[in-house]
């Protein structure tokens, strides 16, 4: 079979690899791809925005299935486009990606089916958002009604910072804002493999959002992650696809616009209960880059079955290990960062036991390794449990020579003071 994978991120090196690793994978095919992921698959340019470019690459490939990396092409129309010309792809619809491009549309959504949420009120305005802010008070969230790339919502701790948040968010002509009163507790993330009507469970992920140790510094599109997450145990996550994710899936159903692809929940759990923070469509980065090399079973078969509306009867199978990754980024991430800096040592942090890196931004360049990107590797490992994969994924990262990058020096360190404690 030819698989095509849209995107160019560590998402998608993830992806590649767990497909790559199928019997029935014949032709892996990634466009635009990485310098990663140019060692498991063709690497090919695609305007992968443009619906009619991405039907055009799939036919010239005789693709049998496209997995959507991204939310932007989701939000886009390409599984429409793909759908459209008889073409297997593994993504919702644009109606149905609004889950992600909308924030306003997700708690109408949760509002209509009962689903569990933070209070919230949308603004068009800045000056009414800034009142609802000065009322309320803080802590209090602040999100952009849109795509932002991961750099969308603001955890306001201060009324000050509310206000900053607000006006940066709105600085373009037509910006929304939703905001939404401050939940308390643990935040973790919950997959779903959904077909339209068969939703499967597929994985927990706890994602370290905050730039610096002792989640500090500025919201980023994630610092690192780790699989399993304690505080998302069987019972919470029965309790989340019991009162979030399959009630919003029936009513997306009921309104004539069924998921189909990844949905990704990002629960705050607090005294085991779950509240939705947002959804994704697809999925997280770098939670992807923990869960699937979990994965005990045939990612590409399921991922077949979903996009055929076949997956009931289909289940999942774990690794017993667990997985942990660090996100090493260029200095100055989130905000500006240099490019074009080389990068050593990934064969030697490679070859360590149960260790991959995954590439985030990259480029090959006069043959070597360059930074491309913010966030540039994700160096996950395999270990016995949290500690012994946090310990193998940083041993990994000292491996590693790129005196212009950084990383987090804590991941991981939720799950080890719960399994502290309970020890």
């Amino acid at each position: 079979m030819t698989i095509l994978i849209l995107g160019g991120g560590g998402r998608e090196h993830a992806l590649a690899a767990a497909i790559a690793r199928s019997p029935d994978c014949d032709r892996l095919v990634c466009a635009p791809g990485n310098a990663g992921i140019a060692a498991l698959a063709e690497c090919l340019p695609c305007a992968i925005e443009d619906p009619a470019a991405v039907v055009a690459l799939a036919r010239q490939l005789a693709a049998d299935l496209v997995v959507v990396g991204p939310e932007a092409p989701l939000a886009a129309g390409v599984a429409d486009a793909l759908s459209a010309a008889g073409i297997a792809v593994l993504g919702p619809s644009a109606a149905a990606a609004r889950l992600e491009a909308s924030k306003s549309f997700t708690k109408e959504i949760c509002d209509a089916c009962g689903a569990p949420t933070a209070a919230w009120a949308r603004f068009a305005e800045a000056e009414a958002a800034r009142a609802y802010v000065t009322a309320e008070g803080a802590p209090i969230v602040v999100k952009a009604d849109g795509l932002a790339a991961g750099k969308g919502v603001v955890v306001a701790m201060t009324v000050e910072e509310a206000l900053a948040a607000i006006d940066r968010l709105m600085a373009e002509p037509g910006a929304e804002v939703v905001i939404e009163a401050f939940m308390a507790g643990e935040e973790a993330s919950l997959f779903v493999l959904c077909d339209g009507e068969t939703a499967l469970e597929f994985g927990r992920a706890q994602d370290h959002k905050r730039a610096f140790d002792g989640d500090t510094g500025p919201n980023t599109g994630g610092m690192g992650a780790y699989s399993p997450a304690p505080v998302l145990s069987d019972a919470v996550a029965e309790r989340a696809m019991t009162e979030i994710v399959r009630p919003v899936l029936a009513e997306m159903t009921r309104r004539g616009m069924p998921f189909r692809g990844i949905l990704y929940a990002g629960l705050m759990i607090e005294d085991g209960a779950p509240r939705l923070v947002e959804f994704n469509v697809r999925f997280g980065d770098p939670e992807a880059q923990v869960v699937l090399p979990r994965l005990a079973c045939d990612a590409l078969a399921l991922f077949r079955a979903a996009a055929a509306g076949r997956l009931a009867g289909e289940t999942v199978a774990w690794r017993a290990e667990a997985a942990l990754t660090v996100v090493l980024a260029a200095k100055g991430y989130p905000g500006a960062y240099e490019k074009g800096s080389r990068i050593g040592g990934l064969v030697a942090a490679a070859a360590l036991p149960g260790v991959q890196i995954f590439h985030a931004g990259t480029a090959a360049r006069d043959g070597a390794i360059v930074a491309s990107g913010g966030r540039v590797l994700a160096v996950t490992a395999l270990g016995a449990d949290i500690a012994g994969a946090r310990d193998a994924a940083y041993a990994a990262v000292e491996c590693i020579d790129w005196p212009e990058g950084f990383c987090r020096r804590d991941i991981g360190w939720r799950a080890l003071a719960t399994t502290a404690k309970e020890g």
